[in-house]
């Protein structure tokens, strides 16, 4: 694949922020800028580290990957990151020298003597060109694709540590690394929202959620299966939560401020009868490079535009609805990447509009 023009788009953005704020170079060292300005490559060897194995330092007219002798090789000769435009400087990995950044830096991450354009960075980083659209659109398949293949494994007597294991394995085999991956089974769904698995067993219900990344992108889903007859008082939650996720999704158009975002979603909670489950765990936000780039919270500015990433994560206690979406066109259906089909749904109208929200799956 040619990244060369993908790159010179982007290193153009990233020379405009330099020059608005008036910075000599950008040096960019999370995982995620990396990966953004270079077009995927991967530099994240320890996925729990945020900074990464290379880091890019852009100037008006260079732009040089600094690594060391570890990963030189494989940057060189699998991502290929001098045919996408790059010098690559590699130092010894005992000794690694620090890149040259010039007397008036900016950083993506906080950094001792640089400007930190964290936040300008994301803002850039998440309006994603037309060939970013389609690794999303790709990912977004592979990720529901592996959500389904690993639900339908699930069984009454596995662990929650095997669950995971087996959406691990199921997200693996799409080509996507799950950086992300939260299992609860019965009334654990109903006490945890960020339930990291546990040895215990599953009787009857279980929530997987995934966040799975590829080529730097990263896309979010959630589902759940429940094992013989679903209570009525989960089924009433379920559907209240459709009906939030689906006002959201239906407002989640071009112009729309984050902050204007979080009060359709509080409005939306109250409408369902459930008012305060809000205050139990973020909303979602914008995705892209980062499973949120900004959360929608109040007073948050951030603006959507066509082609940006959502990801809304409803949840009333005991339930959750979690997929990804694209910004469509002014007035256009925003478009759900993570849909799975055959899947049960239910259509909620929103405005006169029809927007299929996920069931919970009974196994009878």
């Amino acid at each position: 694949m040619d990244y060369s023009s993908e790159v010179q788009t982007k290193l153009a953005r990233a020379r405009a922020l330099m020059a608005e704020h008036g910075l000599s170079a950008l040096w960019l060292r999370t995982v995620n800028s990396v990966a953004w300005i270079t077009g995927g490559v991967d530099v994240a060897v320890n996925h729990a580290d945020t900074i990464g194995v290379a880091s890019v330092v852009i100037t008006p007219d260079a732009a040089t990957v600094y690594t060391n002798t570890i990963e030189g090789p494989r940057l060189r000769g699998e991502d290929g990151v001098e045919a996408r435009g790059f010098a690559l400087k590699v130092s010894p990995w005992e000794g690694e020298q620090p890149p040259e950044l010039g007397s008036a830096p900016g950083v993506d991450v906080p950094t001792a003597g640089a400007k930190d354009l964290g936040r300008a960075v994301k803002i850039v980083r998440s309006r994603l060109l037309p060939v970013e659209v389609e690794r999303f659109r790709s990912l977004g398949r592979a990720c529901g694709a592996a959500m389904n293949a690993a639900i339908q494994r699930v069984r009454p007597g596995m662990t929650e540590w095997q669950i995971a294991g087996v959406l691990a394995e199921e997200t693996y085999a799409q080509g996507v690394t799950p950086i992300v991956v939260l299992i609860a089974t019965d009334e654990r769904i109903f006490r945890y929202r960020h339930p990291l698995p546990t040895g215990k067993t599953l009787d009857k219900y279980a929530m997987l959620v995934l966040c799975g990344r590829r080529e730097g992108l990263v896309c979010s889903v959630t589902r759940l299966i429940h094992f013989g007859p679903l209570p009525d008082e989960i089924r009433r939650k379920m559907d209240a939560c459709a009906q939030v996720d689906a006002a959201i999704i239906a407002a989640s158009q071009p112009g729309a401020s984050l902050d204007a975002l979080f009060r359709t979603l509080q409005e939306a909670y109250a409408r369902a009868g459930f008012a305060d489950e809000w205050k139990l765990h973020h909303q979602g936000g914008t995705a892209g490079y980062a499973a949120r780039e900004f959360i929608a919270v109040p007073g948050e500015t951030e603006t959507l535009e066509p082609g940006m990433v959502c990801a809304w994560n409803p949840s009333i206690t005991g339930v959750k609805s979690e997929d990804s979406i694209l910004v469509p066109q002014a007035g256009g259906m925003p478009e759900i990447v993570t849909a799975i089909e055959g899947w049960p749904t239910q259509t909620v109208s929103v405005n006169g509009r029809t927007i299929p929200r996920p069931l919970i799956l009974e196994v009878r």
